[in-house]
Parts: C-alpha cells; structure tokens; sequence
C-alpha cells in the first residue's frame, strides 16, 4: 500500500521538471494523477511515462475557462479531490530598468492570478481533509538580481499558503508551501543562454555544491500530500541544498 492510495490529485505545470516528477511519485504512492500544461505532446509524454494512473487535460491556468473545463474532468470521476499541488508558474529575467508591463503580466497573471484561481475553483471538489501545496522559491528570501517579479510574484504565493491555511482549518484542509532552490530543470536552463555556466555558477553557491533534482522536491511534495505531515499546515518546506539555511 502506497502513502496515497485511493488518492486523487492534480499537479498543474504536471508535462516536465518538478511536476512532471511529482506526478510520477504520486502515482508511485497509489493516487490517480490528473496533470495539466500548455503544451499536449508534453502532456501525452507524460502520460505514456506515467502509466494508467494519469489522466492529462491541457490548458493554461490563466485562463479560467481552461480552469473550469480541468475541473469538469476532475468532477466527472466522482471522487473529488485529495491532493492540489499548484506547481504552474513561469520565470524570466529582468532588472528594474527593464521590467515591461507585458513582463509584469505573464509572471503575476501566471504565478499569482493564476494559482489564486487554480485553488479557488477547486473548492468545491477537495474532499475534507485534503492537502494543498503551493510551488514556491527561495527567490523570495533573496534579491537576486533580475529576478524582482518574479520573486515578488513566489512572495505573493507563501502569503497565499499561510492565509488559505487558515481560511481552510475547518475543513481539515491543510496548505503549504514547497519551497525549491536550483533545481535542474528545463525551465532553468530556459533562462539564460549559456546553461551549463548558469549552473555551475547557481552550483557554487549551494552549500551542498549542487543543483537539486525534480525527484528530490517531488519526495517533498509527497510528505506534504501524504498523512505523514498530518500536523503540518501553513509551512514552508525548503528543498534547497541549505542555500537559505546556511
């Protein structure tokens, strides 16, 4: 018997990285995994590497009729919801001089409008004593440069998790915040023309003198989903080598 079986969950941002390995290892633990993205062939792969404990629907958490048409899927099942990790969001880099209005958009209209909803629109189906994990970064403890939105918007998420947790207390629905440092993931290397010196150089910094892996923060992920982290709610877990710690 897995840690989740007879689960349902949902992992938004589900096609690659952290949320591709988190589905896997929610399904590892017995939940059937219901993953969303903007790209289908990523999906469709991800389905294949799954299993049949994977369901896709594609849509971009932005748009809230994407949103309701996910959720449709989800209700169609008829077993509600136990476990939402809101893992959706984008980054890109830019200093305060030249930050654009379309910059600021994307990056909160992703991050933070559309977790908000993801989240929101999915109270109806969370059975009572669901869990809720909120995709957050070590970003927002720091002022690394060219990374203000974007931190600011992962700020935003943290504030999200500590007032929804105790929105929610009296449903036994607990939220938290997964909190990843450098983790090496294709979205990481999409920020910057020269990965390999970007890692070495996010590497250094590290005490643990390397980048994280997926599968690393997807253990997290199903500590926070599971009945092992039943006292726990309103955290921040952080998987980041002791960047922030040491």
């Amino acid at each position: 018997m897995g840690l989740l079986e007879g689960k349902t969950a949902l992992v938004t941002g589900g096609s690659a990285g952290i949320g591709l390995a988190s589905a896997v290892r929610l399904a590892a633990e017995g939940a059937h995994v219901f993953i969303t993205g903007r790209r289908k062939a990523e999906l469709d792969a991800a389905v294949e590497a799954i299993g049949s404990a994977a369901t896709a629907v594609a849509g971009d958490i932005a748009d809230l009729d994407d949103l309701d048409r996910l959720y449709e899927t989800i209700r169609d099942r008829g077993r509600g919801l136990d476990v939402l990790f809101a893992n959706a969001s984008v980054a890109s880099l830019g200093t305060l001089e030249q930050v654009t209005e379309e910059h600021f958009d994307r990056l909160f209209g992703i991050n933070a409008r559309g977790t908000l909803f993801t989240v929101q629109k999915a109270l109806p189906l969370l059975n009572d004593g669901a869990s809720v994990i909120l995709n957050g970064s070590t970003n927002v403890d720091v002022g690394d440069e060219g990374l203000g939105v974007y931190a600011a918007t992962k700020a935003a998420t943290r504030s999200f998790a500590r007032t929804w947790a105790n929105e929610l207390k009296g449903r036994g629905i607990r939220v938290n915040t997964v909190t990843p440092g450098p983790t090496d993931t294709p979205a990481l290397a999409a920020l910057t023309p020269d990965p390999a010196a970007f890692h070495q150089h996010l590497s250094a910094r590290v005490p643990m003198g390397r980048l994280g892996r997926p599968e690393e923060v997807a253990a997290a992920v199903v500590f926070l989903a599971s009945d092992q982290s039943s006292f726990t709610t309103g955290s921040s877990l952080y998987v980041d080598g002791g960047l922030n710690q040491l």
